[in-house]
């Protein structure tokens, strides 16, 4: 495992002398246009493992993506190898269909350190909630980025994070879409503490989600990517893009549904992602 080809990998041929903001945001950009976040192997029949070198083989050398576990610890190495103060921390992702946090955590995130101030670095929560850019971690103010409008509040110790959603325009060729936004709308995203973890801390977790059948990642296979526009996400047979702010306030939508055949050629075209077993959406 070497940096350069981490680099190669997500098409990063910038400068890393200096552990500064500035090179950690282009990374991070570099990153999550490059390693989708995606769940397929648990609906390709293969199992998902934690350790480090699987890791990187199977999202830098296999050029496939990841789910957080996988997509966070690999830029965690990443960091760690170009000597920044970084750590793992633990949250509970918000489920709005139960209106509440998990009781367990099921989801990792990265607090990075510089010159005295502590940015959250997280490429491995997809779709349309993705931040682009680090997030300093401060309570109650706004952080506009061209996904919309992040912000975390803090109370007694714990973190929450959420984002203002926008509104969305969907294109006329598009299937109808269901549960459009309204303007201002915060979508809480997941609530957190500042307990350094260790990746071996996820073992159980990485090993429940691939079999509990109840979770949404059991059920749907997902494959989403971010883009210089926005964000292309594979649901089941569901292609959607999105482009940000297409008008003021307003994302762009389309929505299409794929064949069998479909979905494989557009995983190679969107996504740049070859399985080796056969998917079951």
């Amino acid at each position: 495992m070497n940096i350069e080809e981490y680099f190669a990998r997500i098409s990063y041929n910038g400068s890393h002398k200096d552990t500064d903001l500035q090179t950690l945001t282009d990374i991070f950009q570099h990153h999550i246009r490059a390693i989708p976040f995606e769940n397929l192997s648990m609906h390709c029949g293969e199992t998902i493992h934690l350790e480090l070198e699987p890791t990187y083989n199977k999202l830098v050398r296999k050029k496939r993506g990841g789910w957080c576990l996988e997509s966070n610890h690999l830029l965690f190495w990443a960091l760690q190898e170009l000597g920044y103060d970084v750590c793992i921390l633990g949250a509970n992702s918000y489920e709005p269909a139960e209106r509440a946090y998990t009781d367990e955590i099921n989801h990792i995130l990265l607090k990075v350190v510089i010159k005295g101030n502590s940015y959250i670095v997280d490429a491995g929560f997809g779709g349309a909630y993705q931040a682009w850019q680090p997030l300093m971690l401060i309570s109650g103010e706004d952080q506009p980025q061209i996904p919309g409008i992040f912000r975390f509040l803090e109370d007694n110790g714990t973190w929450y994070f959420e984002k203002v959603k926008r509104k969305h325009h969907v294109s006329e060729q598009s299937a109808p879409s269901t549960g459009t936004p309204d303007l201002g709308n915060i979508r809480k995203i997941y609530t957190f503490t500042l307990e350094p973890r260790q990746i071996n801390d996820f073992q159980e977790l990485n090993t429940y989600l691939q079999v509990d059948s109840d979770n949404i990642l059991r059920k749907k296979s997902i494959c989403t990517l971010q883009t210089l526009e926005g964000v292309y996400a594979l649901v089941g047979w569901t292609f959607s893009e999105m482009k940000y702010n297409y008008m003021e306030d307003t994302d762009l939508l389309q929505v299409t549904t794929f064949t069998d055949e479909e979905v494989e050629k557009t995983l190679k075209e969107k996504f740049n992602i070859v399985l080796e077993n056969k998917l079951v959406p």
